[in-house]
């Protein structure tokens, strides 16, 4: 069995769960790459990312390039001496970094491939109403979510799974599919298998503002789908228009009411403790929002202090 050296890229929470599996197994970990510290917070201050503080915690060299073609990074990078990279949610990487490994560089991805290829799996799978999706490893290669694949594990999803539920099982699932593939790869009797070229299969594109809007002339049942595919990040958003004011409004969770009406289309029935917004087949109930400005809320604490013009709309 091959003595395995590795070089694990990432940079959010649901890499850092994979990172921790590694270390915690007593993987040989030889150095992290991650993104460049970044501004947040009112002070702008600069940040570490979540998989650097890790590594920082448990002595791991950290390497952060802002150009993955430098010659001063593949020069660090080739002296950690790994003979196995593992990404897990980073960026594109070019071939001088993926193919610099003896046993190449694998890719963790939150779907089962070649579906839902793309920047948000998780999110995407709950917006289509998926009852199946998974985790893949893969060979990378010159495009994205396209390179061979090494072993996948399916999860079901919940009747009521949001995307932070999923995010945290796919990452649980993930971890261990790692591993696995790891020591498949360490005996070297794993073999990979090409993806389709082809074929009918939901892709997986960045979130923006533009694709995270609801649409209220769509189904109850897809309404719903489509907010909690998004919550809680980035979470699904409309316009609340009463009055001559109109505003933002995130939404969090709802629920499904099928029945025949006549209100217009993104009409609000609010009462003392619930607030239904009619849509094509019924309404759709909010059980959890935020206003602007306010923190985010269930639907009944909202409504104790806040009150809704009769003329209210969501669009």
């Amino acid at each position: 069995m091959t003595d395995i050296r590795i070089v694990f890229m990432g940079t959010p929470d649901f890499a850092v769960g994979v990172l921790h599996k590694l270390v915690s197994s007593k993987q040989n970990v030889v150095g992290v790459i991650t993104a460049p510290d970044r501004p947040s917070g009112r002070g702008r201050k600069l940040t570490p990312s979540a998989v650097k503080k890790y590594a920082l915690e448990h002595d791991i060299p950290v390497l952060q390039p802002t150009n993955l073609k430098d010659s001063a990074f593949l020069d660090q990078l080739e002296g950690l001496q790994a003979n196995l990279q593992i990404v897990v949610a980073f960026r594109m990487l070019p071939k001088a970094v993926w193919s610099m490994p003896a046993l190449g560089t694998f890719n963790l991805h939150a779907s089962l491939l070649p579906a839902y290829r793309g920047a948000a799996p998780i999110n995407w799978a709950i917006i289509n109403q998926e009852k199946i999706t998974g985790v893949t490893t893969f060979f990378i290669d010159e495009a994205i979510d396209t390179g061979a694949i090494l072993l996948s594990r399916e999860v079901l999803i919940s009747e009521n799974e949001t995307a932070g539920s999923l995010h945290d099982t796919l990452m649980e699932v993930g971890a261990e599919l790692v591993l696995e593939t790891i020591t498949q790869l360490a005996a070297g009797n794993l073999k990979a298998t090409p993806q389709p070229l082809d074929g009918n299969f939901h892709e997986a594109p960045k979130l923006h503002p533009e694709n995270t809007r609801i649409d209220w002339s769509k189904p109850a049942e897809q309404i719903v789908a489509f907010i909690r595919g998004l919550s809680p990040y980035p979470a699904a958003w409309c316009q609340l228009s009463q009055g001559e004011e109109t505003v933002s409004l995130k939404i969090y969770n709802a629920i499904a009411e099928i029945k025949e009406h006549s209100d217009e289309i993104g009409s609000l029935r609010a009462t003392k403790k619930e607030i239904k917004v009619a849509v094509t087949n019924g309404f759709v109930i909010i059980t959890e929002l935020q206003l602007p400005g306010k923190k985010k809320m269930d639907a009944t604490s909202l409504l104790n202090g806040y009150t809704f013009k009769e003329d209210a709309k969501l669009s």
